[in-house]
């Protein structure tokens, strides 16, 4: 596997370890662990709270979910630390 870099990695609870001297490996922007916002559709997407980004398209704009304990129809709403989603009987709070 040529041009690919193999991390001897550490976690010691949520820290990542890497040892000096390897690049530090990128993190995707829609990961949970970026510092930026995330999308509410993303969000319902990553907590299971929907199966799809369809389901999570239909269940926003009908006005099944709720932000801070207001509707929310807008599915790209960026959400941050903090934030409560509710969808139906199920509440998640955004890390």
């Amino acid at each position: 596997m040529s041009g690919q870099i193999e991390y001897p990695i550490l976690c010691t609870g949520t820290n990542l370890i890497i040892p000096f001297g390897l690049p530090f490996p990128r993190v995707n922007s829609k990961s949970p662990m970026s510092d930026e916002p995330i999308r509410l559709d993303q969000f319902l997407k990553l907590q299971g709270m929907v199966g799809t980004g369809g389901e999570a398209k239909i269940r926003i704009q009908s006005g099944e979910v709720l932000v801070n304990g207001e509707r929310e129809t807008r599915r790209r709403k960026k959400l941050h630390p903090g934030d409560v989603v509710e969808v139906g009987d199920e509440k998640a709070i955004v890390p």
